[in-house]
């Protein structure tokens, strides 16, 4: 089978749980021979494998299919201001082997791209390899025009917006390529890894900036131009208004964001240069680091309230480097998002913190890449 990615079932089992023929055939609209027919060639070609029975009312259990995780591999790309993540992933998202890269985003875009491609080459025919790679998906810092598979201006990604990253990466590696904003794919790896039931969901990524995800009736919301979910540059109303990296002042960013709270961190004599080492910080017990984390959750909240009353999510989910500071972070964004909105919004609504870990960025860079296997190029 030459391109499995156009069959309806494989793309049905590549994106859900196992399901019985039954409800293949339900799913895909296909008369219950000819899906037993497909069934049987997907599973002669390996692509397709049994799964659980399933438990009936009376009489036999009903036999399951699943995707053959092990067919094909996957690679994903988080790329950060200073380190990159590249990671091997089986189809079913094991972890086959990782590397991690030293970057360096406003040195020459060309090379830290080809320095990339080059560690996701070794990686693809490397001893872990153990099947072919069906695609490649990287997450990175800065607004993306998703359509054309390019950084959108402007960004923190300086330079990078004049290249076609896309059809470089795809022409180097003679692979499928899809990119993204790192929080949307954060955002879609932890719905879709651990709330995968919950079709309404919102991430908020509160590290280095301050930005999030949002995910409609199951669908991620991209926008029209890569600007969707780019709260971080919303406006704080308390004065004095502070100047944002972006250039603007007042940004909800220039206020709470890792990068914010470390500079008033250090005007107080501290040694703190990154959102890291603000939280290091936190952990010590520092007590005007504390003080600004809990600010920054309050103001967080305030924009997170906005969000939930626009969106009505079920789920309001806390990442990044601040949001280790715990329930800490959890308090004043929860408070802020009852006192602002309608108790309808918020009765049901669940608000916690990130269940994946450093991995998300990858882990939804890979989910990309395998949502796009068959599509289009």
């Amino acid at each position: 089978m030459e391109n499995p990615g156009h069959d309806p079932i494989y793309r049905l089992l590549l994106d859900g749980p196992p399901r019985s023929a039954r409800e293949i055939e339900t799913h895909v609209g296909l008369s219950r021979v000819t899906a037993g027919q497909r069934i049987k060639a997907l599973a002669r070609a390996g692509l397709i494998a049994e799964g659980d029975s399933l438990a009936s009312g009376g009489g036999r259990p009903a036999r399951t299919w699943r995707i053959n995780p092990h067919h094909r591999n996957l690679i994903g790309i988080d790329v950060g201001e200073q380190m990159a993540r590249v990671t091997l992933f089986s189809l079913g998202l094991d972890v086959l082997d990782e590397a991690l890269l030293e970057i360096d985003l406003r040195a020459d875009p060309a090379r830290t791209l080809e320095a990339l491609a080059a560690c996701a080459e070794r990686l693809a025919t490397g001893d872990r390899a153990s099947a072919p790679v069906a695609g490649l998906g990287i997450a990175l810092p800065a607004p993306i025009d998703y359509r054309q598979g390019r950084v959108a201006k402007p960004s923190v990604m300086y330079g990078w917006e004049e290249l076609d990253l896309r059809a470089l990466l795809r022409s180097r590696l003679k692979m499928p390529v899809a990119l993204d904003n790192d929080v949307n794919l954060m955002c879609l790896a932890e719905q879709r890894l651990h709330w995968p039931e919950t079709r309404h969901f919102v991430f908020i990524k509160a590290g280095t900036g301050i930005g999030c995800g949002m995910i409609t009736d199951g669908q991620l919301l991209r926008g029209a131009f890569g600007t969707s979910g780019d709260i971080g540059h919303i406006q704080h109303s308390p004065e004095p208004h502070r100047l944002c990296r972006c250039g603007k002042q007042g940004c909800i960013e220039a206020h709470a964001a890792g990068w914010a709270l470390a500079r008033d961190l250090q005007a107080q004599g501290n040694d703190c240069r990154d959102a890291r080492e603000v939280m290091q910080l936190y952990v010590r017990g520092a007590p005007e680091c504390r003080a600004l984390v809990n600010a920054s959750s309050r103001i967080i909240g305030t924009v997170a309230a906005d969000l939930v009353a626009m969106l009505n999510p079920a789920a309001l989910v806390i990442g990044g480097t601040l949001s280790g500071a715990g329930e800490a972070m959890l308090a004043g964004i929860r408070e802020r998002v009852y006192q602002r909105c309608l108790p309808l919004a918020t009765e049901r609504l669940q608000i916690g913190s990130a269940r994946g870990g450093e991995r998300l960025g990858v882990q939804g860079a890979a989910i990309l890449a395998r949502a796009q296997m068959g599509a289009p190029s």
